[in-house]
């Protein structure tokens, strides 16, 4: 597909309740269980050169617990030690400590430059790990949570280039041969940008594949890196390996590894360092144009042609510019002359005095405006008018100013409205992009592990879980879930950190940096007759907000939701809340 499809995501109606009334805030308590951890989480802070927006996105605000999808209620954490933790509830109140499954290879704490672990249970018997140094492990761990079986062996283990973390990964079985696909998140610098912020994202999607058949080992056998300007919202590879979803700010294009990049980007070096051809000044009278000669230039070997719209320069007989003027000249007037500094200086005058030419040759941009701090004033005080240190001093009464004070954060419209674009893996082109306009991202869960990771977005008050389909080309992305009003409600919450939700879509929950959880329950029945007032209704359905406040003063690092609990990390300690009794 040469042209990308411009799609648009489908609302089921029967999935919005426009007649939803709130949440009304309980006071029930919620069981809370607190483990004590052997060793502090790995946590990595942002170095000093970790200063962008995209730094904070990608690894100020990861979420250091990762909850194994394929098995209810396990959830694991990476220690300073370098040991995998994991603990697998099956009673709230027989809880165990924190097991450890696997342990790094390396010694952590000698690197400098090191990003923090980061793990993906890539399938039921796969897990793809890397230690923040840009080393990337394949592991094979047998059945999980089945001590018989359960057995974690490295099948692969390679540095791979720069530290990175992993944001996704799957299982592939293709006519009896197993490979892996994984995506890697880097933020690199960017030494050729000038303008922006000095970084570059890149997303590294790698495949590995058993060597042969007989062998255990794996190894690389496909690269392709993505670029972009800002960090993915979301990334997540097709189950079947044909394709890649990303949700992000900025677009993000495949580049051709190697020479070629190399290639490219002094093509773009020496297009960003190319000096002007000339520079020109202007008065209300007259302009100035000066042009550095090459060495060994005489007299002869210069030819310079006015005429009344269009002037012609010749050096040593080669064509140095030639075209027409932006505005008339008096040719009889126009004069040019060497000076010492072996340069070429033409003064041009004004036939129309006072009119300010915005270029010297129409269409040509090989040259460079000089302004003088005079001229600069002159222009400045032309528009004092247009200014004003006031807010809207004496607007029209018919055009009230706007408050900007009145506006609520959920009113505020996003300067750069995020895209969906699916891109296929055999070509590299996109092939479908959603403009996602103002449906604001707000997180991503995993429902059925054997699918695409869902995103949830903000659609006017409420925020609606979309189920990415890979097999149907024309209808991608299933609305399988509605949080009533939660657009709105978490617009409120300036201090929140992570945002998820149970996989049966029974609550949706986020915390904020330090201490406090929300939970907000879908509507359910009432057991007790309620009435609205207002309207002298019936109601039959309430949905609940509740408040958890942990007891802690450490940041919250990781946090994570199954049907039944949710799991909070801090550096030192594990917390459970039990939210459902029952499946």
């Amino acid at each position: 597909m040469d042209v990308a499809a411009n799609c648009s995501l489908r609302v089921k109606r029967p999935l919005l309740d426009p007649r939803f009334e709130g949440y009304k805030l309980s006071l029930e308590p919620l069981p809370c269980y607190q483990l004590e951890l052997d060793a502090a989480v790995a946590e990595v802070k942002l170095r000093d050169d970790q200063y962008t927006l995209e730094h904070m996105h990608a690894f100020g605000m990861y979420n250091y617990l990762h909850c194994d999808s394929w098995y209810q209620d396990s959830v694991y954490y990476i220690d300073n030690l370098g040991r995998i933790m994991n603990l697998t509830v099956m009673l709230d109140t027989a809880l165990g400590k924190p097991r450890e499954v696997f342990r790094l290879p390396t010694d952590l704490t000698a690197y400098d430059n090191r990003l923090c672990a980061s793990i993906h249970f890539t399938s039921s018997t796969w897990v793809t790990l890397s230690d923040g140094t840009g080393r990337l492990y394949l592991i094979g761990t047998g059945e999980r949570g089945n001590s018989a079986s359960e057995k974690w062996e490295i099948m692969f283990n390679e540095e791979v280039g720069n530290p990175f973390i992993i944001i996704h990964s799957i299982s592939l079985l293709k006519a009896e041969e197993h490979s892996i696909a994984t995506l890697l998140l880097r933020i690199e610098k960017e030494e050729l940008d000038m303008k922006g912020s000095g970084f570059y994202v890149s997303l590294e999607w790698v495949t590995l594949s058993k060597k042969n058949k007989d062998s255990k080992k794996y190894e690389i056998i496909k690269r392709d890196i993505l670029r972009g300007k800002s960090a993915p919202h979301y990334a997540a590879i097709e189950p079947d390996g044909n394709g890649l979803m990303i949700v992000s700010y900025k677009s993000f294009a495949f580049v051709q590894a190697g020479q070629d990049l190399e290639e490219n980007k002094d093509e773009n070096m020496s297009e960003k360092i190319k000096e002007p051809l000339y520079y020109w000044q202007q008065t209300e009278d007259d302009l100035t144009v000066t042009i550095r000669l090459p060495e060994d230039s005489t007299k002869e070997d210069i030819q310079v042609q006015f005429l009344p719209h269009h002037i012609s320069i010749v050096l040593k007989g080669q064509r140095f510019l030639e075209g027409n003027l932006y505005s008339s000249v008096d040719p009889e007037s126009s004069t040019w002359i060497i000076k010492e500094n072996n340069s070429l200086e033409i003064s041009l005058i004004k036939k129309n005095e006072g009119l300010t030419w915005p270029e010297l040759v129409v269409g040509d941009k090989q040259g460079e405006l000089l302004r003088d701090s005079v001229q600069c004033a002159a222009i400045a005080e032309r528009l004092m008018h247009l200014t004003s240190e006031e807010l809207n001093p004496n607007p029209d009464k018919e055009k009230p100013p706007c408050n900007a004070q009145e506006l609520e954060e959920c009113d505020i419209f996003f300067e750069e409205s995020s895209s969906l674009c699916r891109f296929d893996g055999n070509t590299l082109k996109t092939t479908h992009v959603v403009n996602l306009g103002s449906n604001q991202y707000l997180f991503s869960v995993i429902v059925d592990p054997k699918e695409m990771p869902c995103f949830c977005l903000r659609h006017d008050v409420d925020a609606l879980l979309w189920q990415p389909h890979s097999s149907t080309q024309d209808d991608m992305w299933e609305h399988i879930a509605t949080f009533n009003a939660l657009g709105y409600v978490q617009a409120s919450k300036r201090d929140k950190k992570f945002f998820t939700c149970a996989p049966n879509y029974s609550y949706a929950a986020l915390c904020e940096c330090l201490r406090r959880v929300f939970i907000y329950r879908q509507p359910t029945p009432m057991s007790t007759v309620l009435y609205n007032r207002k309207e002298g209704r019936h109601v039959g359905q309430v949905a609940k907000q509740q408040v958890a406040s942990l007891e802690t003063n450490d940041p919250i690092l990781g946090f994570q939701a199954t049907n039944e609990r949710l799991f909070v990390l801090t550096s030192k300690n594990l917390f459970l809340i039990k939210v459902n009794t029952e499946n």
